[in-house]
């Protein structure tokens, strides 16, 4: 690892030999006459390439000659046009067809950028459009979330996301590959980790990921950043925007207002923004007040975010980001509490016990490094990262004399990866991905008044890894990969803090002293997929993966009965995904679907027996389908949808059977109830775009009461359905108006988190009719 570090340092200081340059520029439109925004464009024999702007604008500057331009991206059929580049600059204007067949290069899969004509597995992009559609009807990165991605739970309109599972198991964050997951203590804040307004796309791995490591059972997703516009010196983004409920308004105001400026200069560019958001009271369809608890009404939320690279010449690139997220509840009200399938916990006038609630800091930072042909055809890519989070939650009766908890993560880490051609034969091209992850994570969970709930957990993990790509005559790829984990976990020594019964209410759980010590693990886990991509109307896959992933520690040690960490059962989980699907474009229609099996020897679910909560380590089998279609009906016309079903069980017999009556369905806060979701946009006009979509929750119901009263997880899931409308008018080259409303007919429902969750203080609704209204001004 020395020698690799040496070396990428002494590449920081060469100097390619460049050709004479000239700039080509245009602009892509759509064929309905709109700017294609957000379109790639590049020249994929020297590796270079830009982004057209939001009007659809682009500028590449690139060696005089002849060159063929492609232009591709989420939405249109790709284009290549052959161009000669002279001393002037040349301008080729370029006309796309609509299309959702996918071939947006990914990262986050494989570690190397790739399309997804060449993944294994199910991927889910949400680009720059979706994400403007979504932002512009609810901020909240968890909605997006819910509403675009197939297979992901449903969000809980709270500041957490516990529940929102990805295929029924725990799931991987990551901004810019930096982890933002506690696993070691999962505190459910990991989704709701940054603003939409610093988000390029969202990519999101679907099932085991063994490329990746710890915490990722259920798969990934990634928070891509926005990148520097270099096609302009200087240009920038003005958002203000405000937002009301639309019935019983009083006190339900908020407002937002963003900044963000790019550009570049000679080898610089660079992209800088700032977010800044109030909301007001949130209210239920009837204008009854939210419970604040855990709410994100009377927030305030902050986001900063900063890029800066450097072409150190044609093949080396320096790059340096910033994030900072921070998200705090300051509430005039005070929760009381509801019956369990009877009334709502609503909020009532009355001061807040505590310090606000909420993410007080996220920041993020990363320096990566990037050269091309590094040693021969090897690219380089290194990524220098840390994390410094702090969230708190509601103050709260259930521990001994009252108390607030707050979970504490630092990260830092460093991932090296390398990308070497290996050359058969003119019919075989095969890619090998390959590299060594390191990461520190140190994280606790203390009440605000020092008592100490998880002790001070310090991970060390070393992970070498390699992933090869065998294509076969273009269009048969196979991969292949495995990755070495190597963690250590240090533990010191603690009293449990005394918690409540919730059956009895008398404080006689914890109070034990416990022996710390080292956790240590070792584990070799491999995927494998194949995946034929020679035909539009049908591109099917198969694929294994193998995730590992520590159970989460921080719970088993809060509520340890033995004196000592060695006792307790905390061996980690691997995860076996099985999966088949395919994609078609049939005409105007795109379609993908799948099926996938995950089964693991262990489980980690989180279950309450007489009042007290249980980590159950019986071995488990989640199943499940996906599809998605989507249809250009006519030129300004456009449909689409989807539905996703998950189920699983424990098998507490541990007899290899999940079919005998002792076995048990596993909780709502790991199978999330199916889910479908339908839109449509039109155009009536080239500058103005209305869409209307739908979000289904089915039912689920597998558990019965005991002594009358559902456990956590296993209540009762009645279906609903909620419908928002999003429209966007564009006023000028510069400006543009957009409105949303979120649950457009004032939909009164419980959201899918309190019917599963069983208790009467988080039994709440979802908001009503809820307004947002923004004006954009670009230049």
């Amino acid at each position: 690892m020395r020698a690799i570090l040496t070396i990428a340092l002494l590449a920081f200081s060469g100097l390619g030999v460049q050709a004479q340059e000239g700039v080509i520029r245009g602009v892509v439109r759509s064929d309905n006459g709109q700017p294609a925004a957000f379109t790639n464009v590049s020249i994929p024999a020297l590796k270079k390439g830009t982004v057209a702007t939001a009007n659809g604008r682009y500028l590449l500057a690139a060696p005089q000659g002849t060159h063929t331009l492609r232009f591709s991206g989420v939405g249109v059929k790709a284009v290549e046009k052959e161009v000669t580049i002279g001393a002037d600059t040349t301008v080729l204007d370029v006309d796309v067809s609509a299309s959702s067949d996918l071939k947006e290069v990914i990262v986050s899969a494989s570690r190397r950028q790739e399309t997804l004509d060449e993944v294994p597995s199910s991927v889910t992009i949400v680009g720059p459009r979706d994400l403007a559609v979504q932002k512009g009807i609810s901020n909240n990165v968890s909605d997006i979330l819910a509403n675009t991605v197939p297979g992901l739970g449903f969000s809980g309109n709270q500041t957490g996301n516990t529940g929102q599972t990805l295929r029924g198991r725990n799931l991987l964050v990551m901004i810019d590959g930096i982890p933002q997951s506690t696993p070691l203590r999962n505190g459910g804040r990991d989704i709701r980790t940054i603003d939409p307004s610093a988000i390029e796309r969202v990519e999101v791995i679907k099932g085991a990921t063994a490329i990746y490591g710890n915490g990722a059972d259920g798969g990934l997703i990634n928070y891509i950043t926005k990148k520097g516009d270099k096609t302009k010196g200087l240009s920038g983004e003005t958002t203000l925007g405000a937002n009301t409920q639309l019935k019983s308004a009083q006190h339900t105001g908020g407002f937002a207002v963003g900044q963000l400026l790019s550009g570049a200069y000679k080898k610089w560019d660079f992209v800088v923004s700032g977010h800044y958001e109030q909301t007001g009271v949130y209210k239920d369809a009837k204008g009854g007040v939210l419970s604040p608890d855990y709410g994100l009404g009377e927030t305030q939320l902050w986001n900063g975010f900063a890029k800066v690279g450097y072409d150190i010449n044609d093949r080396n690139r320096l790059e340096l980001m910033y994030n900072f997220f921070g998200s705090q509840q300051r509430s005039d009200y005070i929760q009381k509490p509801g019956k369990y399938g009877d009334s709502a916990s609503t909020g009532i006038p009355g001061k807040r016990l505590g310090e606000p609630e909420g993410t007080p800091f996220n920041h993020n930072a990363s320096l990566h490094y990037s050269s091309e042909g590094f040693i021969g055809g090897t690219d380089l890519d290194v990524n220098l990262y840390m994390q410094r989070f702090h969230t708190t939650y509601s103050w709260s009766p259930t521990f001994e004399h009252g108390g607030q908890s707050e979970i504490t993560s630092k990260k830092q880490g460093l991932r090296i990866n390398l990308n070497s051609p290996i050359r058969l034969g003119r019919h075989y091209d095969m890619q090998l991905v390959y590299g060594l992850d390191f990461m520190n994570d140190i994280t606790a969970q203390n009440l605000t008044d020092g008592r100490v709930w998880v002790p001070e957990m310090d991970m060390k993990n070393y992970a070498p890894y390699a992933q090869l790509k065998t294509t076969f005559y273009k269009h048969l790829v196979l991969k292949a990969g495995a990755r070495f984990e190597n963690i250590n976990i240090g533990v010191p020594d603690y009293t449990t803090i005394k918690t409540q019964n919730r059956v009895t209410g008398a404080f006689t759980e914890g109070g034990v002293a416990v022996t710390g010590g080292t956790l240590r693990y070792n584990a070799l886990v491999y995927n494998a997929g194949l995946r034929y991509n020679q035909f539009r109307w049908f591109k099917p896959f198969i694929s294994y993966s193998q995730s590992f992933s520590i159970m989460e520690i921080g719970r088993a040690l809060r509520t340890a009965k033995q004196n000592t960490v060695a006792l307790l059962k905390t061996k980690a989980v691997i995860a076996h995904n099985y999966e088949a699907g395919f994609s078609s474009t049939l005409g105007p229609v795109d379609i993908e679907a799948s099926y996938y099996i995950s089964t693991s020897d262990l489980g980690s679910s989180f279950v309450e027996k007489g009042g007290v909560f249980e980590i159950a380590r019986s071995p488990e089998r989640v199943h499940g389908f996906e599809i998605a279609a989507d249809a250009r009906l006519l030129q300004n016309l456009h449909a689409g949808g989807s539905y996703s079903y998950t189920e699983g069980k424990r098998d507490v017999n541990d007899n290899g059977k999940f079919s005998d009556g002792a076995d048990v369905y596993l909780g709502g806060d790991r199978i999330a109830a199916p889910k479908a979701t339908a839109y449509i946009r039109y155009s009536p006009l080239p500058q103005w775009s209305v869409r209307l979509q739908m979000l289904h929750a089915g039912s689920r119901k597998r558990f019965a009461p005991v002594n009358g009263i559902y456990p956590y997880g296993t209540g009762p899931v009645n279906s609903f359905s909620t419908f928002s409308l999003f429209s966007t008018l564009q006023l000028d080259t510069h400006s543009s108006l957009a409105l949303g409303i979120d649950n457009l007919f004032n939909k009164d429902y419980y959201t899918v988190a309190s019917q599963w969750d069983g208790r009467n203080e988080n039994y709440i609704k979802g908001n009503g009719a809820r307004l947002s209204l923004s004006y954009t001004y670009k230049f």
